[in-house]
């Protein structure tokens, strides 16, 4: 249930209740007994997540493994015999030249 803020705009008095969305709105201030009641727009409360699943971390990326090396691999369009650049520079990074 909601939780609303009311003011007097008599008397001044100021104060929270929880009443349910059906209810009606107060109109009489308890302090002065006038009905001056003003229920006040407020910004709500946040949502809080409780329980497992809800964790910061739950849903974070992992980050790749930066510590594998890569294997360079012979281009598949070349067959054995060519002699391209991309084949080329392939053999280059497996044999560990750069």
């Amino acid at each position: 249930m909601p939780t609303y803020q009311y003011e007097c705009s008599v008397c001044g008095h100021s104060f929270e209740i929880v009443q349910s969305m059906a209810d009606k709105r107060l109109l009489k201030c308890p302090k002065c007994k006038k009905n001056k009641l003003i229920r006040l727009i407020g910004s709500g409360s946040g949502i809080i997540f409780k329980g497992s699943g809800f964790y910061e971390t739950d849903y974070k990326r992992k980050a790749p493994a930066a510590d594998k090396p890569s294997k360079a691999k012979t281009p598949t369009c070349c067959p054995d015999s060519c002699s391209c650049p991309a084949k080329e520079a392939a053999q280059k990074k497996n044999a560990g030249g750069s």
